[in-house]
């Protein structure tokens, strides 16, 4: 049984705070990220989803594979939700008055990857591929830079 006061906050049993670790603690919070220098666009990923939920969980584990991979992220934006909508009859023959209407919607976020190295762009998107999440589409515009 654990004690609160709400000026103190959790204690155990025996009257100690309690502690969790770094790694739980950091689920809570939002992913840390990293600032670009100069601002050079090195890749763009684009997260398709039916679900709100689903998307934006992968949004965070990409934003938080990107921080210790040492990339700047930028994100997620979210972009415009596409609608899909028609109307099928519910019924065949002489029955068109009798019509059903359904709706399907897409919704999308953009994560931008600036001043990344090649190797550790591939190396994210590796990641993101083995680990991809159920229902979230992903798409990737990478650009290679080479000197003159």
């Amino acid at each position: 049984m654990g004690v609160s006061t709400p000026s103190q906050g959790k204690f155990d049993r025996i009257g100690f705070p309690t502690r969790r670790f770094r790694s739980l603690q950091a689920l809570h919070l939002k992913p840390l990220k990293r600032r670009a220098k100069h601002g050079v666009p090195a890749c763009d990923l684009q997260l398709r989803s039916y679900s709100v939920r689903n998307i934006e969980f992968f949004a965070d584990f990409a934003l938080r594979a990107a921080y210790y991979l040492a990339l700047p992220a930028s994100g997620p934006v979210p972009l415009p939700r596409i609608v899909e909508r028609w109307t099928v009859p519910r019924s065949n023959f002489i029955f068109k008055k009798s019509q059903e209407n359904f709706e399907r919607i897409t919704m999308r976020r953009l994560i931008q990857i600036q001043d990344g190295n090649p190797e550790s762009i591939d190396m994210w998107l590796a990641l993101l591929r083995k680990y991809q999440y159920y229902g979230v589409g992903m798409k990737a515009h990478v650009w290679h830079f080479e000197k003159l």
